[in-house]
């Protein structure tokens, strides 16, 4: 539950601009991190786990 008395004020144009840049290299570095654990695991796997038969 959130307190009434509780009073949140508009960002503004600056601060909103931080927020998107902020949150832009936060996806950034996260997919960056997926990238490289996908290659490690690919790396540690060997290539012949691409051409395995199903």
């Amino acid at each position: 539950m959130q307190d009434p008395e509780i009073q949140y004020r508009p960002l503004t144009p600056e601060e909103e601009r931080r927020r998107r840049k902020r949150s832009i290299a936060i996806a950034l570095a996260l997919g960056a991190w997926v990238l490289l654990f996908f290659v490690l695991t690919i790396v540690k796997l060997g290539p012949q786990i691409l051409s395995r038969p199903l």
